[in-house]
Parts: C-alpha cells; sequence; structure tokens
C-alpha cells in the first residue's frame, strides 16, 4: 500500500495497511497507556494528545484516504483537520461510547484504571479518587442571588459572537468567538450580586471516593459504570464516570481469553528422564507438574493443565486452562568427555546412516557458528546493493508498505 507520509501510523505503531480493528486496539493500548490520570507528566500529556489525533484522523475513511495521499499538507488544505476534538473527548467516546454528547446530559468521565493479573484473578475492592463539578448548594445553580440573573443582550444569550469578514465580491466568511460581555455563560448579573461560593460558576469543585469492585474474570478495557456520577450542570442529566480496566504485564503469565499462558524451562535430561515443577498460582496456591520417566518432552511442545486458568466472568467456578510451552535447554559444547559420548550414544535410538559411496569427499563442508558482527556488517553490505542506505531513487520504497 502506497502513502505519501507514515507518521500518525507511526505514532499509533501500525503499517499503514493495518485494518479499522487493528488501529482501535493500537489506539486503546496506547490511550490507556499515556492517560494524564495515569502517567502524570508535559511528555505523557504530549503523547496522549498526538495518539488521539492519529486515531481521530484515521478512524476516518475520509481523513484517511486523503492523509494516505497527500499527508499532514493534504488535510490542511481538504480541512480534514479542522475542528479536532480534545484527546480526553477522544478519549471518552472511544471508551464512553456517544452518549456523552447528547445535549441533555453532561458528558461522561472515563478514567483508567491499573489492575494487576491477580487482583483479576482473585477479586478485589479497590478506591478510586475522583475530582468532578456539583451543582453550588449555596446558589441553587443560579450564579448568583435570585432574581438577579439576566440574559445577555449582547449574544442573545447564546455565550458567542458571530462576525462575518468579506473575503471577495459574493465570498464571506463567519467566524465565531466567545461573548467578552457575558464571557461565554449567556447571563450576566452585577458584580454584588455574584454567589460568594461559586464565583458565579454555578458549580463547585468535589473531590469524591469510589468504591470500584473488581469480579473474578475482567479483562483488559473492560468497563464499570457509576451511573450519574459525573459533572453536574444545572439544568442537565448528570452523565456517568465510566471506569476502564488496564490490565498490568505479568512477569510470569500471558492471558489469551480465558487461559494462562507460561513459558517453562527444563533441562534436557528432564526432557528425556522426566521431572517435577512447582508452580506458583495467582491464587497462591502451589501445582505440582509431573512428566513421568518415558513421557519425552520436546523442546517447543505445548501442554495444558485443565481448569487452571483465568477464572470465566460472572462463573468465576468455571475455569479455562494452564498453557505451558517448553523449552528444552540444550547442554553447551564440551560438556562430556568422549568416552562418556560414545557411551551416551548407545542408549539413544540409532543414529542414522548416511550412505557415502560415490560422494566426493573432496565437497565435504563444516559447520559454524554465526559471528554476530560479522552478520550485521553482511546485512549491511546487502542492504547497501539494494539501495537502502544513502540517496537516490531507491529511498522512496520507505513510503510503500
Amino acid at each position: 500500500m502506497s502513502v505519501k507520509e507514515t507518521g500518525l501510523y507511526d505514532t499509533l505503531g501500525v503499517v499503514p495497511s493495518a485494518t479499522s480493528p487493528e488501529i482501535k486496539k493500537a489506539y486503546r493500548k496506547l490511550a490507556l497507556k499515556f492517560h494524564p490520570d495515569k502517567n502524570p507528566g508535559p511528555e505523557a500529556e504530549e503523547k496522549f494528545k498526538q495518539v488521539a489525533r492519529a486515531y481521530e484522523i484515521l478512524s476516518d475513511e475520509k481523513k484517511r484516504e486523503l492523509y494516505n495521499k497527500g499527508g499532514e499538507e493534504a488535510l490542511k488544505e481538504g480541512g480534514g483537520s479542522g475542528q479536532p476534538h480534545s484527546a480526553r473527548d477522544v478519549f471518552d467516546m472511544f471508551f464512553g461510547g456517544g452518549r456523552s454528547r447528547e445535549r441533555n446530559r453532561t458528558k461522561d468521565m472515563v478514567h483508567p484504571l491499573r489492575v494487576n493479573l491477580e487482583d483479576l484473578y482473585n477479586g478485589k475492592t479497590s478506591k478510586l479518587a475522583v475530582h468532578r463539578n456539583v451543582v453550588c448548594s449555596t446558589c441553587n445553580g443560579i450564579g448568583g442571588k435570585e432574581g438577579s440573573v439576566r440574559k445577555c443582550t449582547v449574544c442573545g444569550g447564546s455565550g458567542v459572537q458571530i462576525s462575518v469578514s468579506r473575503l471577495a465580491p459574493g465570498f464571506v466568511q463567519q467566524f465565531q468567538s466567545r461573548c467578552n460581555s457575558c464571557e461565554g455563560k449567556g447571563e450576566i448579573f452585577k458584580e454584588k450580586d455574584r454567589c460568594k461560593e461559586c464565583q458565579g460558576e454555578k458549580v463547585v469543585r468535589e473531590r469524591k471516593i469510589l468504591e470500584v469492585h473488581i469480579e473474578k474474570g475482567m479483562k483488559e478495557a473492560q468497563k464499570i459504570t457509576f451511573r450519574g456520577e459525573s459533572n453536574q450542570e444545572p439544568g442537565l442529566e448528570t452523565g456517568d464516570i465510566i471506569i476502564v480496566i488496564d490490565e498490568v504485564e505479568h512477569p510470569r503469565f500471558k492471558r489469551k481469553g480465558s487461559d494462562l499462558l507460561m513459558d517453562m524451562e527444563i533441562e534436557l535430561s528432564e526432557s528425556l528422564c522426566g521431572f517435577t515443577r512447582v508452580i506458583n498460582t495467582l491464587d497462591k496456591r502451589q501445582l505440582v507438574i509431573t512428566s513421568h520417566v518415558g513421557d519425552v518432552i520436546k523442546h517447543d511442545d505445548v501442554k495444558v493443565v485443565l481448569n487452571e486458568g483465568m477464572p470465566h466472568f460472572k462463573d468465576p467456578l468455571e475455569k479455562g486452562r494452564l498453557v505451558i510451552h517448553f523449552i528444552v535447554k540444550f547442554p553447551s559444547k564440551g560438556f562430556l568427555s568422549v568416552d562418556k559420548l560414545q557411551k551416551l550414544e548407545k542408549l539413544l535410538p540409532e543414529k542414522k546412516e548416511v550412505p557415502m559411496e560415490g560422494v566426493d569427499v573432496s565437497e565435504m563442508v563444516e559447520l559454524v557458528d554465526i559471528d554476530p558482527k560479522t552478520e550485521r556488517m553482511r546485512r549491511q553490505y546487502s542492504n547497501e546493493e539494494d539501495g537502502g542506505y544513502g540517496g537516490g531513487p531507491r529511498q522512496m520504497s520507505c513510503q510503500t508498505q
């Protein structure tokens, strides 16, 4: 697939041929990783904004097509990047659905919550502090004394002013700006009548502690909704607070659906002659894994233990599988003397005899180990031969994925 620029794709860590589900998956992972509530700091916030912008453009078919053909310049000329949502708006709409955009309802608030695999296995109740706006109880959301609030005569109560600029005969352009008279509120009142508690804002800031119940078997990006707990605003229904599970990577187990995957290293002697291992589970039990003598475990073999994976959500007595991938460690060169190797050879299955009659022995070659330094030089030389370095027409290939 040929594209002019790959910057937005690089931001999400996907190739230009990525499908819509792949772009969504990449955005979900990065948005949770760099969300300011979870990862404070200017660098993470900037990355959060970049990821949101990349997703907003690439998730829109028309904007994506425009970007593929002409890059950032085409977006500017074609208006594809005009009026973008804020990074938090993109995040809220992605995880909270479209209900937050309804005019009779305040926006949903979306918060990521980091949860380790042990807590998703066993269940847990976590406390999360959130800050939200609540209607001022002193003025009951009026902003000042009752009867003192009047509609702004400059903007007619809309909070915005429209100005018109004539570009050429028959062509005009409209500009919308915040009304300076009422500061965009649509209402005015005398300073002496302003509510001392909320300073005329109608709402005050409140810190609220939520008890978040993590149920057994919950998954990455699963949502926990607190109805009517979002920011309050006079005259509007209150939206929801939506908690999004951000699963923390585990050092030993990897989750795949309801299965738990793990690697287990064993020695060559154990793969041939049997072994016993103890696995510490996520609920602090100890599973004893045994391979009996004669049960040969080959390198890259996969075995499963039934009913020892993740509990099923809403049905925790049912569990997935524990999937074990075996890595057989082979001994290093010279681990046995020649005479002992000859004895070992007699115990192992017979080697396959290769007929050498009529073979030109002058063509016999030796196997040698790859030298990493030599290999890097060989690859560099190969890339230079193919036009992978330096200037020239071949550089155009980086735009084709």
